[in-house]
């Protein structure tokens, strides 16, 4: 039984997070990064596309890597590395491009603008009733302590 994070970004730059579990997860299993799928799982309209994830441990999903399983490659640059020395290469842990149970966040683009708020009719505002005005209370001259004259002996 899978589940899945899903953060999805539309073109604007808002994203949302979902999580996904049992049967709308099994839609998601055996796609490639690149690949559309439906935004209907996520309750939108429209088309989805898969750009990436990582799996429990943190470990990212490559593009380029076929398959599902861990491989070390070596890198100089792209995903699962990151800023280097220039032709510095690295041989570092990545995940394959396909999704399958062991990945935990998925990480897609969405075709269409994402409504964070379902649009509500808004009320009507009734103008506010403004409150009567408190005069300023006058405040009573402050009274000084009397003063007592030094004792001569």
């Amino acid at each position: 039984m899978p589940s899945f994070k899903l953060t999805v970004s539309d073109q604007k730059g808002k994203s949302i997070s979902r999580e996904l579990k049992d049967n709308d997860a099994n839609v998601l299993l055996g796609l490639q990064i690149g690949q559309e799928t439906d935004a209907s799982i996520l309750g939108l309209q429209g088309k989805i596309k898969i750009t990436g994830g990582s799996d429990k441990s943190g470990v990212a999903m490559r593009g380029d890597v076929a398959g599902v399983p861990r491989k070390r490659i070596l890198i100089s640059k792209g995903v699962g590395l990151q800023d280097v020395k220039k032709g510095l290469r690295k041989r570092k842990l990545v995940r394959g491009n396909i999704i399958s149970e062991e990945i935990y966040q998925i990480n897609c683009k969405y075709d269409g603008k994402i409504d964070l708020e379902p649009k509500k009719e808004a009320p009507k505002k009734e103008p506010k009733k403004e409150a009567p005005k408190e005069e300023p209370k006058k405040e009573a001259p402050k009274k000084e302590a009397k003063k007592e004259a030094p004792k001569k002996e």
